[in-house]
Parts: C-alpha cells; structure tokens; sequence
C-alpha cells in the first residue's frame, strides 16, 4: 500500500514537471514568434477616374484698356484712383493739354522769316498769274468758235485758268505754314481755359485697374496714363507645361480651386495657345511652357471676390471615364517591370501583379490582376513580403 502511494506521488511529479513544461514552450513561442503586421487596407471598387492636368494660374481682365497720351503734351492731375467706377463715355478718366510749340533759336527764326517771304513773293506771281489767266479767258469764252477762236484754243485758255487757281491756292497754304512756324509760346497760353485740352473718357464701363502717371506731368505720345477694365468680365491664364499642354483641348472641363473659399469653381478651356516660351523654374531649369486659357462657367455671384492678376490653382479633366474598377495609387508598386500590389488573403499578403491604365494622384484603373470586392494592403512597406501575415488596422 505504502509503495502504491509513492508511485502515484511519483507520476504525480512528473505529470506536474511536463504540464509546466509544456505552459512554457507555449509561452516562450508565443513571446519569440513573429507578430502579424498591422497594415492599412482598401477594398477594390468602381468608380468615376477624372484625369488632370494641374498647374498654378492667374486671373485677367478679358480686354483692359490702356488710356495713352494721343500726342506730347501735358497731362493734368489724374484724380481717378485704383477701383474707382467708371462709365463708358461718359467718366472722364484724364484730361490732356497737347505741348506748347517749342521756342524758336535765332538761326531756325531768320530760316523761318525768310522761307515767309518766299511763300509771299510766290503767292503774289501765282496771282498774277491767275488774274491773267482770268482775263484771257474772259476774252474769249463769249467769241463765237470757228470763225474767230477755234475750239482747241477755248479749252487751252480754260485749262490754264484753272492751273492758275490750282497753284494760288497752293501758295496760300505754303504761305500759311510758314506764318505758323512763326508762331511762339506765350505764358498767358498755360492752362487757358478747357478749350485747349482733350477730355479723355472711358471707353468701357468697370473700373479704374491702374494708374500709372497721377501727378500732372508732360508726357510724349503713345505714354500709358492709366488702365480701365471690368473686373466682372475675367478669365484664367495658366502656363503649362508643354508636355502637359498636348493633353489639353477647347471645351474640356476644368474644376478651380484654391481661390479663397473652400468650395471649388468650375470653368472651361476656351484656348490653347499656339506658341510655346522658356520660363526658368524655381530650381533653375529651363522649362517650354504653354499658355492655356480658361472660362469661369459659375455665375459671377459665386467669384465676385476675384480680381485682375489673382492666383488660383485650375485642374484640366483631360480624361474622365465612370464605373471603372480602381485601385489606390498608394498600393501600386514596381515589380519586374510592372505594377502589382499586396492582396489580403485571410491574414496573409499575397503578390499579386496588376495591369493598370489611366490614373491620377490618387487612384488608377485596373485592366487586370484585381476584381471589385478585394482587398489590397494601402501603404506597402519594405517589410511586406509574399506570405507574411498581417492584420487589418
């Protein structure tokens, strides 16, 4: 009896030595075995793809108007300032004095003086001349033809009455002008009155966008004074580049944004330009860019914050297709020459190659590889593998 219960106490022991052996492998494999890795995932849908083209742009008034000094002369204060309203023919935007006639130095007078006398010695002969002229016809336009005047001679007489008068005439004018480039400037004819100056108006209704010459100054002619437009009638300018402008047409969509407020614009490509320019980018590369053009399609409530020169930030939908099986850009990498992704399955990645056709920043259309319904790990990392187990954040 004795020697019964020590065999029982015996493999009591040892039962009791293997169950705690066993509780320690167990808890040495648990603290030593490779933990799933947590990954973000995605399901595999359909789908809208918009494909754009995006660049930094610029607003513009559609037609300003550069109100220029016509000759030399002098412009008067303009009072007029930045924003100001203005209405089609009726503001007066500047008013412009044209330039006194220069003072004339002794030697261009004594030219002056003399080249006078001549247009008045020719003015005298050439009416002389037609006062002869006169006469001679005057004798013979009432004599009867063919018995004392012949025709031929009639219209002689006739013709040289008429050259007389031609040359009178012309040496009036020479005469004339050689009396005006005697003419000088006189103190008292300094802002003598608004007769003398040309009151400028605005050509369209808007408003005043830029003054260039406010203080009263003299100016030559073609100088900009000031510029009108309306700020109502803008457009977008954005310069792409040219390998992105192939891409682009008239009448595609455009969505606009970061112009102020939080939801976006919307507009349309009304011209691509035909000539490219080199633009040296911030990093000192020179660039070929192109200048597309851009109709805002909202109402004009919607952007009556925005003015002339305004940056925005337009998106050119250059391809856009609906119900189309996507994928996240994020999941896509570069495997033996072309894409593929991580597949869950269960709790195992699993390399999965993928064809994939158009995209943009976020999403890309799968041709094949992938079916609605899968899921794909978001962001892989270097430390996914074929195989390894993971876990869905």
């Amino acid at each position: 009896m004795a020697q019964n219960n020590k065999h029982k106490a015996a493999r009591r022991g040892w039962i009791k030595w293997v169950a705690g052996g066993a509780v320690v492998a167990v808890l040495a494999y648990l603290a030593f075995a490779p933990q799933p890795l947590i990954v973000d995932t995605a399901t595999i849908g359909r789908d809208t793809l918009n494909v754009t083209v995006t660049a930094e742009g610029r607003t513009r008034i559609r037609d300003i108007f550069t109100i220029s000094a016509p000759v030399n002369g002098r412009v008067l204060r303009v009072t007029l300032d930045p924003g100001d309203p203005v209405v089609a023919g009726e503001t007066v935007v500047a008013i412009f004095e044209p330039v006194e006639p220069d003072f004339l130095d002794e030697r261009t007078l004594a030219q002056a003086r003399a080249r006078l006398e001549q247009t008045k010695a020719a003015t005298i002969r050439s009416r002389a001349e037609r006062d002869y002229a006169q006469s001679e016809w005057d004798r013979v336009k009432n004599l009867p033809v063919g018995s004392v005047v012949t025709q031929r001679e009639r219209d002689q007489r006739q013709s040289a009455l008429d050259a007389a008068k031609a040359a009178y005439n012309a040496a009036r004018a020479d005469q004339a002008a050689a009396q005006a480039a005697l003419i000088v400037p006189t103190a008292e004819g300094q802002h003598s009155g608004e007769g003398c100056c040309l009151r400028m108006a605005a050509p369209v209704d808007g408003e005043v966008l830029r003054v260039m010459q406010e203080s009263e100054r003299v100016l030559l002619a073609g100088t900009a004074i000031l510029e009108v437009g309306d700020p109502a009638d803008l457009e977008i300018v954005v310069d792409l580049l040219s390998q992105d402008a192939v891409r682009v047409r008239p009448d595609q969509k455009v969505i606009i944004e970061n112009w102020g407020k939080p939801d976006p614009l919307h507009g349309v490509v009304r011209r691509v330009e035909p000539s490219g320019f080199t633009k040296i980018s911030a990093l000192g590369v020179e660039e070929q860019r192109v200048n597309v053009i851009i109709d805002i399609t909202d109402d004009a409530d919607r952007w009556l914050g925005l003015r002339d020169a305004y940056r925005v930030e337009p998106r050119i939908v250059v391809w856009s297709a609906e119900d189309l099986l996507v994928v996240p850009l994020s999941a896509l990498f570069r495997q033996d020459g072309g894409w593929a992704v991580f597949r869950v399955e269960g709790d195992r990645a699993t390399l999965t190659p993928v064809a994939i056709g158009e995209r943009n920043a976020d999403m890309a259309a799968v041709e094949s590889g992938l079916a609605a319904g899968d899921i794909v790990i978001r962001h892989p990392g270097e430390q996914i593998v074929d195989g390894i187990r993971i876990k869905s954040d």
